[in-house]
């Protein structure tokens, strides 16, 4: 135990030190397990593991109690959160009826005692060092109370992951086998390869080339500037990606930043980027792609170990949870956001590998509008107070700067926003860039078209891209122009799974580049970083930034003689859905004033002054928390003054996505199916199975897979061991190569219109 608790105190420790809390860090390992002496807990681990009705006993408590003792009210509580919630998670700090235990809760309790604690724990700090050793964050851009709730939720993170790699350690040696490798930095070698890459790929032979390569330069030249916030406002097609990449390394190398993680708007494209940075790097152990597709958090297997430290736990499971200890890391809005305002254990382990690292959020825009004040909260903290560079990217961005004007005034502010200057703005002149690099005309259709209009455009384009909002009408569509035998015919969706996706976009852009017919139909998946090159897109209704992407896509290369033609319109069959009426109402008054010049840089401020005035202030958080019928910033700073925050209901708050999804895997190829074999032969997953069948899954609403689970549609993998987590699709003759999973039961039919990518 005392090896343990030092162990953990020190690991905790050092990953502390990198935002200023290194001692509280150690304090919180060296207290998280004292509970352990107590008689029931000595005597639960000398039970034998498995015993039908085994549970463990509470020990987490008892060092929870000791902070305060030691430490005061104050500090003391900053560190009891997260010693009372390392097995079960941040919990709130005040009890809410049905909800499970509180702090309050856990410090009240009578628990077993613990005498003899002091024997195990080695050079406890005094409160006076620990004072002396916890820096006082600056205030925050949004929320007053936010500095404070986001230190613990770090604090947490790294006691978390020093107390499971701890584990995992003890485990390892004591089987004699070696610790799993883990870890790694950027480093010089990364640096030199993006520079060799660049320059072998450099190119002056036309003028997107040579503007590439000038948005590139003045990038570059920007490393220097301090760490903290910046923007690269580039139009689609200007090269974001490699150049965000460029400046990270040659940033992160100049100032002692550890990692880059790449934060991109859908699962889909996640591959596709992780590819680029591999065939630009050339070190493809360095970059993990972390999916949330196997989320071991959101539903736990049925135990009675509330600690979950025996067998029937998941303490084996959560060794294989990424903890984004890697150089580079590209993972999904989704994780990264979710994560930040995460309560279990397994998600918020990785917080604390943010701190010092350079941040690329792609596709800026795409945060929820419902969320962005919170996400703008926790964007600003990491880079105010935890020394990361947070990069704005986009063709579109969303007015979140104070200059902009953009967001409606607060009764306690006279204007919000974050502060990045103009000096920040790593691209050379944007509103150059976007007369330089406009490739389309925008044709705005006021009358609303039939899929039968839409066919005929394509009869006449042989190279046509569609856009569509839902899954069902892009099916639809697609089987119309199949039945019309129209050549060159292709469905894109999520549902197929993602190396299929892959598979039909390389036949796509080689039948484009032959001059073949492609006439695609597709959902939004497409819009965000996928590389193809049409001469005609047309866009069914929706918000301005999806026009702009889906513009993107249309005469990318500048190839054409003129420009290409993007068409905008709405659907006479198919009704916009509400949440996407929200964006395409201040979209359709922007395409009324601006015309063929709506998607300017000042339309897009507009378009976002008018987005977020919509909405109001209010709007801008609108994930109210149950029983404190609050928004999730005023219900932070609410609870400041006594660091009684409610963690628990903030994670149930924070969802960037209301649907819930489930994973299914479809044995889509040999190596699917040896993935598969490999889960069924192992009472954990074995190492990368999760990474490896993270490309072979479809989402679908939470009652299709019921249902189809019910039909035996599909077969979860040893339910006994991982529940209902990897279901696999049995039935084949549901999965179609064109359309992907076919969801044609009543019952999964009317889920699946709902599914708007």
């Amino acid at each position: 135990m005392t090896e343990h608790l030092s162990a953990v105190g020190a690991t905790a420790g050092r990953f502390a030190a990198s935002f200023g809390a290194e001692t509280a860090g150690k304090a919180m390992g060296l207290l998280h397990d004292i509970g352990k002496r107590s008689l029931a807990y000595q005597s639960y681990i000398r039970t034998p593991l498995g015993h039908p009705g085994l549970k463990g006993p509470d020990h987490s408590s008892a060092g929870a109690k000791e902070a305060l003792a030691v430490y005061g009210p104050q500090y003391g509580r900053l560190l009891a959160f997260g010693i009372a919630g390392h097995h079960s998670g941040l919990m709130d700090g005040a009890g809410y009826e049905g909800k499970g235990s509180s702090l309050r809760d856990r410090l009240e309790k009578t628990v077993e005692p613990y005498d003899g604690w002091q024997d195990h724990v080695v050079d406890l700090p005094s409160l006076q060092q620990l004072k002396d050793g916890l820096l006082r964050p600056k205030p925050n851009a949004i929320g007053k109370g936010f500095p404070y709730a986001f230190l613990m939720r770090m604090m947490f993170s790294c006691l978390v992951d020093a107390d499971f790699l701890e584990t995992e350690r003890f485990y390892a040696t004591s089987s004699g086998a070696e610790p799993p490798a883990r870890g790694g930095v950027i480093g010089l070698r990364h640096l030199e390869a993006i520079r060799a890459h660049m320059a072998r790929h450099r190119k002056d032979d036309s003028e997107v080339n040579c503007l590439r390569s000038e948005i590139l330069d003045y990038a570059n030249g920007k490393a220097a500037l301090s760490p903290g916030l910046f923007t690269l406002t580039v139009p689609t097609g200007g090269g974001k990606t490699l150049t965000s990449l460029s400046f990270a390394l040659e940033h992160a190398l100049r100032h002692d930043l550890r990692r880059i993680v790449y934060v991109i708007p859908f699962t889909s494209i996640i591959e596709q980027t992780a590819e680029v940075f591999r065939d630009a790097l050339k070190t493809p152990d360095d970059i993990l792609e972390h999916h949330s597709n196997f989320d071991w958090d959101r539903k736990e297997v049925a135990s009675n170990d509330v600690e979950h430290e025996g067998a029937a736990g998941l303490a084996k499971l959560r060794r294989d949870a990424e903890n984004w200890d890697a150089p580079i890391v590209v993972t999904t809005a989704v994780q990264f956001f979710e994560s930040l305002f995460a309560a279990r254990t397994s998600r918020a382990r990785k917080l604390h590998n943010l701190a010092k690292s350079v941040i690329i959020l792609d596709e800026a825009q795409s945060i929820p509008v419902k969320l962005l004040r919170p996400s703008m909260a926790v964007i600003d903290e990491l880079a105010r107070n935890y020394g990361a560079t947070v990069i704005l990217c986009t063709a579109t961005q969303p007015a979140l700067r104070l200059q902009d004007e953009a967001l409606p005034l607060t009764k306690t502010k006279a204007l919000e926003g974050l502060d990045i200057s103009d000096e920040r703005e790593l691209a050379p002149d944007p509103r150059g860039l976007y007369t330089k690099l406009k490739r389309v005309k925008l044709d705005w259709r006021r009358e609303p078209l039939s899929d039968a209009d839409i066919a005929a455009g394509f009869a006449e384009q042989p190279q046509m891209l569609c856009i569509v909002n839902s899954r069902a009408h892009a099916r639809d569509l697609f089987t119309l122009l199949r039945d019309q035998e129209q050549m060159g015919a292709v469905h894109l969706t999520t549902l197929m799974c993602a190396k299929h996706r892959r598979t039909v976009l390389a036949k796509v852009r080689e039948d484009l580049k032959a001059g073949h017919p492609v006439r695609l139909v597709a959902t939004s998946l497409i819009e965000a970083g996928v590389d193809v090159d049409f001469p005609e897109v047309w866009r069914a209704a929706t918000g301005l930034s999806s026009i702009a992407q889906a513009a993107g896509r249309c005469n990318r290369e500048g190839r054409l003689p003129g420009l290409g033609r993007t068409v905008v319109f709405e659907s006479a069959e198919h009704k916009t859905p509400p949440v996407i009426e929200a964006f395409y109402g201040p979209a359709r008054e922007m395409l009324r004033r601006k015309g063929e010049d709506a998607l300017s840089l000042e339309s897009i401020t507009a378009y976002y002054r008018l987005l977020y005035s919509q909405h109001g202030i209010e709007g801008l958080d609108a994930a109210s928390l149950n029983e404190a019928k609050f928004p999730i910033i005023p219900a932070i700073d609410a609870t400041v003054s006594n660091l009684n925050f409610p963690f628990s209901q903030i994670e149930q708050a924070f969802r960037m996505i209301d649907d819930v999804m489930e994973p299914v895997i479809v044995p889509w190829d040999e190596d699917a199916v040896a993935a598969i074999n490999a889960l069924q032969h192992a009472e954990f997953p074995p190492a990368g199975v999760q990474r490896k069948l993270q490309q072979y899954v479809v989402p679908v609403p939470a009652k299709a897979r019921a249902a189809m689970l019910a039909v035996g549609a599909v077969q979860a993998v040893r339910p006994e061991d991982y529940g209902a987590r990897f279901v696999v699709l049995e039935n084949l003759s549901l999965y179609d190569s064109a359309l992907g999973l076919k969801l044609d039961d009543p019952t999964w039919r009317s889920s699946e219109s709902n599914i708007f990518s």
